[in-house]
């Protein structure tokens, strides 16, 4: 494309205000930051009297890279289907089928798994034949957490004037910055209120990242509370009705936040959790628990306010929870994703549908609430 623009003896300017793009737009394609959609290809082609395959070869497009495989192993009836991400040198790959039912098929593949790479002490890694240029995979951003708003971001970035690409990968608080802790994903979302302190995430990222230099940005703050049937036809007005033996629950997986707050909540009531019918039947995200809920499997379960507003179900509070992005600080300045993120997520159309969910408050979004080592608070 630049070698066409200066054929035409146009500067990036004038391409970019004959295709109704910014400049930056411009200078991003033409350092292969990333690839245009196929309308603003268009726009392109035309303005500088070219067709788009003359434009943009996909050449990187088709190449076969080794990388870690997450989700389980691949075995011979699963589906190739596969996103593939760079964190610094290490090439990730996690089958599609592992965000669960409700991704498996909005979510576009990066690439094909072709199959394991034989040899020793390599069990866990697999060829996967990319679908899309790997300059602009090498830009993709994956945030592991449990909030599905997050994909009402991605949907934004796309459309961002320098568009970019976010996974949400969907997993509890302790699971995510664990995987942030070893190079896994870029991002980690938590909501962890500190029993002592009463302090929100800050507590929980100074134990488990320690001298690790991290940021911490505010996505939004939620309602967290049980998630009941339309009319609490069972009249729970607390944790201490989870005991009751006419009360099934549905249960979050060990680590997250709402599991963890349950926990914190019976152990307050002084009730043991053998007593409470369906503690071990878990599930793996707020919208699991609100569909067995809905689906009459569970009477109850913790979840989010957005979430029983979405099935129509009943929802009796319990905290207010602030819901922040652990981002390894490097990444602020050193990965463009990161950036386009932030830009996204402070963006007033993005607060507004956030908000427009139910039961979110996006007051505080954009705050950054610490920067630095994310280690012990130091004396004062």
């Amino acid at each position: 494309m630049r070698a066409a623009r200066i054929e035409r003896g146009l500067s990036q300017a004038e391409l970019a205000e004959a295709a109704g793009l910014t400049r930056q737009a411009v200078y991003a394609i033409e350092s292969h930051r990333y690839l245009p959609n196929v309308t603003i290809a268009l726009r392109l082609a035309h303005s500088l009297g070219r067709r788009v395959e003359d434009l943009f070869g996909l050449d990187a497009a088709g190449t076969v890279v080794d990388g870690e495989l997450f989700g389980g192993r691949q075995g011979p009836s699963s589906s190739p289907r596969a996103k593939v991400w760079w964190v610094g040198d290490r090439t990730l790959v996690l089958p599609i089928a592992s965000l669960g039912a409700g991704l498996t098929y909005s979510t576009p593949a990066d690439g094909l798994i072709l199959g394991p790479v034989v040899g020793p002490g390599r069990t866990r890694r697999v060829r996967v034949q990319l679908l899309q240029d790997a300059r602009v995979l090498r830009q993709q951003v994956v945030v592991a957490g449990c909030d599905p708003a997050i994909q009402l971001v991605a949907e934004r970035l796309r459309q961002h004037r320098e568009p970019a690409s976010l996974l949400g990968w969907p997993m509890g608080s302790t699971a995510a910055v664990e995987a942030l802790k070893r190079g896994e994903v870029h991002v980690a979302g938590l909501h962890v209120v500190d029993p002592r302190s009463g302090e929100a995430n800050l507590p929980f990222v100074r134990r488990h990242l320690r001298d690790q230099a991290v940021t911490l940005v505010t996505f939004a703050a939620w309602e967290a509370g049980l998630l009941v049937k339309a009319g609490n036809p069972k009249a729970i007005r607390g944790p201490g009705d989870l005991a009751r033996k006419d009360v099934r629950l549905v249960n979050r997986e060990e680590g997250s936040g709402a599991r963890l707050l349950l926990d914190q909540r019976l152990k307050a009531e002084g009730i043991d959790v053998a007593l409470v019918r369906g503690y071990t039947h878990i599930v793996s995200s707020h919208l699991d628990v609100g569909r067995r809920v809905a689906e009459s499997d569970a009477d109850v379960g913790v979840g989010v306010e957005s979430i029983a507003r979405l099935l129509g179900l009943g929802f009796v509070p319990l905290q207010t929870e602030r819901f922040d992005l652990v981002i390894p600080s490097a990444f602020l300045t050193g990965h463009p994703g990161v950036g386009r993120l932030l830009e996204a997520l402070v963006s007033r159309e993005v607060r507004a549908e956030i908000e427009a969910l139910g039961g979110y408050s996006t007051r505080e979004t954009g705050k950054v609430v610490n920067q630095g080592p994310a280690g012990p608070r130091p004396r004062r």
